[in-house]
């Protein structure tokens, strides 16, 4: 059995092998995923289960402890307890925030991979926090030419995050750097969505992941109807995520309008120079099961 920590593993791991390994297992039998909270005031305890035949199982416990912060702890920890396919023995615990990091960004870059083109020079990031450092890394492999621009409600924390990077630099009018933008992705805490359908323009590419409860929303109505919807998956998307639920609700958009999932890869393409696309990043522990299969092989081919 392994215990794979964050430092030690982050820097042999690759975007590139992330996302193939992610591809191949959409091509498996579809997983089995259940996910269950317990609660305690203010704390939570989320586990997330996951099981695909011929990859193994995956069991994802995170508690969520808003305390913490007046303690100068991390508010979120975790592990990722992998077991083998075929004797049910446990091969590895993984670092949570190994697991998140990786499998968050990689879920985006993967569809932009099939929907953003190919010629995209200048990159959008929405939020400076974990997620949108992440995002930078990622989409700076699928786009090693591109220029990146990153937009934050408080300037000095896209200013930090630009500065760590080369052809990067921070924005403060959100309109000019959406319309601006060959690809936009969005990764806030936002209920109220920030990005206007007004600016939106031809050959855009909209990642979505910040939104993860029924209430969030990053995107505008006008937004979602004039793009073609794709998701990584419908069951953890369309009845749960708020950026789908409720224009779902409201008769803004059908669901029969989104597209496809990670599970009908060969549907993710454009059909034109100038179609917008838009892809929901939900995540779901089968996502977490891929990317805790390929961490745990990477760790064996450099031990």
């Amino acid at each position: 059995m392994h215990i794979i920590s964050y430092q030690d593993c982050d820097p042999i791991l690759s975007w590139e092998g992330l996302v193939e390994a992610i591809q191949l297992g959409h091509k498996r039998n579809k997983a089995e995923i259940s996910d269950t909270f317990l609660y305690r005031k203010d704390d939570t305890l989320l586990s997330r289960s996951a099981w695909i035949d011929g990859i193994g199982i995956a069991i994802k416990c995170a508690t969520i402890f808003p305390g913490n912060k007046d303690f100068q702890k991390p508010t979120i920890n975790g592990a990722v307890n992998l077991f083998d396919d075929k004797t049910g023995e446990l091969n590895a615990v993984i670092d949570f925030h190994l697991v998140t990091k990786w499998k968050t960004a990689g879920d985006s870059v993967l569809a932009a991979k099939f929907l953003a083109r190919p010629s995209s020079q200048n990159i959008l990031i929405l939020g400076a926090g974990t997620v949108a450092y992440s995002l930078r890394q990622a989409y700076g492999t699928l786009f090693p030419d591109a220029k990146f621009f990153i937009w934050n409600r408080t300037p000095r924390h896209a200013e930090k995050l630009a500065n760590d990077f080369v052809n990067t630099q921070a924005v403060s009018d959100l309109e000019n750097a959406v319309s601006s933008a060959d690809i936009i992705s969005a990764a806030t805490m936002s209920t109220e969505p920030l990005i206007n359908g007004k600016w939106i323009k031809p050959g855009q590419h909209i990642d979505l992941i910040g939104a993860y409860r029924s209430d969030m929303r990053e995107a505008d109505d006008n937004t979602l109807q004039k793009s073609r919807i794709f998701v990584d998956s419908f069951e953890t998307t369309i009845d749960h995520i708020g950026e789908l639920k409720i224009p779902v609700a409201q008769g803004v958009i059908n669901k029969e309008d989104i597209i496809a999932d990670f599970y009908d890869l060969k549907e993710f393409s454009r059909n034109s120079e100038d179609e917008i696309t838009l892809f929901k990043n939900g995540g779901g522990a089968h996502l977490d099961l891929m990317t805790s299969h390929y961490i745990l092989q990477t760790w064996l081919e450099n031990n």
